[in-house]
């Protein structure tokens, strides 16, 4: 019984040793991370836009795919989400007047992106869809859900043709730019309007065409000197700024009228 025991035995010790090996060559799945110079960004009454950098890196790269340029990144700044109203005019008489209106909730109200590639290089539209990514893949929750489909379909291309057309929404085409295997550059733009409050930075892996991981950070944008004063006022104190802005109105139309009027 010696013989056939210590042959199983060997057998067993053999099969132990062929997977300790394979489980330590098992690949480690790629990550992706981002850090941002700032976490926040002061503008004045003066700020005419600018460029905001994103530094990142990728984690565990495979060395052949990074040479073959088989991984693309993403960079998304999301702007704080708040109501929007779309309002619809026609001429009526000679006049435009407001006739329907269509209000959204939770809107990003800027939404820069910025890629390594064309989008339709990257992947396919349904990854884009499922993952919300890109201004024409942000859903638009309309308030009130019984409105007819294509009623919502129609004022939402029209509030994403209003950002696009103000600058808040954006796409920056090459300007993900791999420094490295595993280091890259993101640049996206702040528009002159950016919105105050907390935008957030999200960076997408993609391998082959293929969606692998997110990484994402907080960039808090605010006001600063004189305008961050009024905008806190206006804010905080919202009736008195109300009663204060048409008082200082009315006094300027009448020593308007002091000065210019004709004796």
């Amino acid at each position: 019984m010696t013989g056939p025991k210590a042959f199983a035995a060997a057998i067993l010790l053999s099969l132990l040793a062929a997977a300790v090996p394979a489980k330590a060559q098992t690949p480690l799945v790629e990550g992706i991370q981002i850090g941002l110079s700032t976490d926040n960004v002061s503008i004045t009454a003066g700020f005419s836009g600018a460029d905001l950098t994103i530094f990142g890196s990728l984690e565990n790269p495979d060395p052949l795919v990074a040479r073959q340029g088989r991984y693309d990144v993403i960079v998304v700044l999301e702007g704080p989400p708040r109501s929007v109203v779309v309002r619809r005019k026609d001429r009526v008489l000679g006049v435009w007047v407001n006739l329907d209106s269509e209000t959204f909730e939770n809107v990003p109200m800027s939404y820069s992106v910025a890629t390594t590639r064309p989008l339709q290089d990257i992947t396919e539209p349904n990854s884009y869809k499922q993952l919300s990514l890109g201004a024409s893949n942000l859903y638009m929750q309309p308030a009130d859900a019984g409105d007819s489909p294509a009623t919502i379909s129609e004022f939402t291309a029209a509030l994403r043709e209003r950002k696009a057309a103000t600058g808040l929404y954006s796409e920056n085409v090459g300007g993900v730019q791999f420094l490295s295997q595993n280091l890259f550059r993101a640049t996206v733009r702040l528009a002159p309007n950016v919105p105050v409050g907390t935008h957030k930075a999200r960076a997408f892996l993609f391998k082959s065409g293929v969606f692998i991981k997110e990484s994402s950070a907080q960039l808090e944008i605010r006001k600063s000197g004189f305008e961050q004063s009024i905008f806190r006022v206006a804010h905080n104190y919202s009736f008195l700024y109300g009663v204060f802005a048409i008082s200082l109105a009315m006094l300027t139309g009448w020593l308007g009228r002091l000065i210019f009027r004709k004796d």
